[in-house]
């Protein structure tokens, strides 16, 4: 790491090693995170999971970085010289801290969370009352369980469910689906808005930009056939 004979001193400092060392090891880890919390269909139960596992394992870096044991950490592991790992505990655990702070309203929904990834399996004397007695007529459908357990799509199954029967079940889960989403789907959405910074643009209305927007996180496909044969005198020069 020379650029024109340049020196760099802090190669040679053991602590600034090892501090680097820590960071690419700690960044390594966090990037793991941010890689499954991104895509196309991850919803908030998903997401929420992955933030539990990962909180549970800074505990365990917590603890055995405590004890000097870098195996999650092979990169400080192969420069180490330490005499002591004591403020790499305090940075792990305060970046554990930080993300129970950070995602504290996720924890709230746990419960929620639970029911809508696994229905089936849920206690319904510990559910919201709103959705008890729909609850245990779902658990009690065989052929709502079988199509629970074949769905590809977990939205595909809470919206299949009627609308009067599981009115309640159906509502929360939707919910839960739609407002939160993953940071794709925001992504998505914020890219949408600016592809639309056109001359147009002021000619759009709420209504236009809302259908814009669920058109363009959605995956569901238009109905153009059907929707032509609404119209009796279709404008077809537009």
């Amino acid at each position: 790491m020379k650029e024109k004979d340049k020196e760099y001193p802090q190669l040679k400092e053991t602590e600034w090693l090892c501090d680097l060392a820590f960071s690419v090891d700690l960044f390594g880890h966090m990037n793991e995170l941010n890689v499954k919390l991104q895509g196309k269909g991850v919803f908030a139960h998903e997401l929420y999971s992955d933030i539990k596992a990962f909180q549970v394992k800074l505990a365990l870096f917590s603890r055995q970085v405590k004890q000097n044991t870098l195996t999650h950490f092979p990169t400080l592991e192969s420069v180490a010289n330490m005499e002591t790992t004591d403020k790499y505990v305090d940075i792990i655990t305060a970046l554990d801290t930080e993300f129970a702070r950070r995602f504290g309203d996720f924890k709230k929904l746990s419960p929620q969370f639970d029911i809508l990834a696994a229905p089936f399996n849920a206690d319904y004397e510990k559910a919201p009352d709103t959705i008890q007695l729909e609850l245990i007529d779902l658990q009690c459908d065989s052929q709502l369980k079988d199509k629970f357990q074949q769905s590809e799509r977990i939205y595909e199954f809470y919206a299949s469910l009627s609308e009067t029967k599981f009115a309640n079940l159906r509502d929360m889960a939707m919910k839960l689906l739609v407002l939160f989403g993953s940071t794709y789907i925001c992504e998505q959405t914020v890219s949408t808005m600016n592809i639309n910074k056109s001359k147009l643009r002021s000619n759009l209305t709420d209504v236009h930009l809302h259908g814009l927007l669920r058109i363009s996180t959605s995956e569901l496909q238009p109905d153009f056939g059907g929707l032509v044969k609404n119209f009796s005198r279709p404008q077809l020069s537009h």
